[in-house]
């Protein structure tokens, strides 16, 4: 089962859901804790029932869900089914999926020698190495760290934050960080990613699946 594009995943028109670092995200307010086991229940059942195994985090106001295909490691036609799916379980229930709040989080290191420092932050997060040479959390509840090569000189930024977002929120985003003292460093790669500032110059990326290859 072949990855789809950014241009596929937006082509399926799939209502309350966003493509966020490869895989495809919803939020689901729910009344009371008992709904949302209810619908993890459901969830959980049709999951099954398509050979399917979606991340599903249960709070006491939402249930959140990432579709992914793990042994792609990419959404495919496979998620998008199970988004459709999981919209039909949510609408029976009277309850609907939503895009707007969800996110996801990695953090960059700026740093000029990742092979000397890279074994360090895996041994002390208790991460693994990835293929990409990112390193992630075997249990993928911890924000990924990846590396950028930068050069040595001081004084310079060492780590920022990537905030993956859906691209209709981007613009929001940036007005309500601007209105609470940052600025905008960059928008040169839009829109795949912007670059912000807080009012001390640390900055952090606003990132988005749009103009970007399949595995993302």
């Amino acid at each position: 089962m072949g990855k789809l594009t950014g241009d596929e995943i937006a082509a399926a028109g799939l209502t309350g859901w966003t493509n966020l670092l490869g895989g495809l995200q919803t939020r689901i307010a729910t009344k009371d804790f008992a709904a949302g086991l209810a619908l993890v229940d459901a969830i959980g059942a049709a999951a099954e029932a398509a050979d399917h195994h979606p991340d599903l985090d249960l709070r006491y106001t939402h249930v959140a869900v990432r579709l992914r295909s793990h042994d792609v490691g990419a959404i495919t036609d496979r998620d998008v089914r199970m988004a459709r799916r999981i919209t039909e379980i949510a609408a029976a229930a009277g309850l609907v999926t939503d895009r707007a709040a969800v996110a996801r989080l990695e953090f960059a290191l700026d740093t000029p020698a990742q092979g000397r420092v890279a074994p360090f932050w895996a041994t002390v997060l208790g991460f693994e190495r990835a293929a990409n040479d990112d390193i992630v959390d075997p249990y993928d509840a911890l924000p990924t760290v990846w590396f950028q090569e930068s050069g040595g000189a001081e004084p310079r930024q060492r780590w920022h934050p990537d905030l993956w977002i859906d691209p209709d929120e981007v613009q929001p985003r940036i007005a309500a960080a601007l209105a609470a003292g940052g600025t905008l460093v960059s928008d040169a790669e839009a829109p795949s990613f912007w670059v912000l500032a807080d009012a001390e110059g640390n900055q952090v990326c606003l990132c988005t699946s749009q103009d970007r290859p399949s595995k993302d």
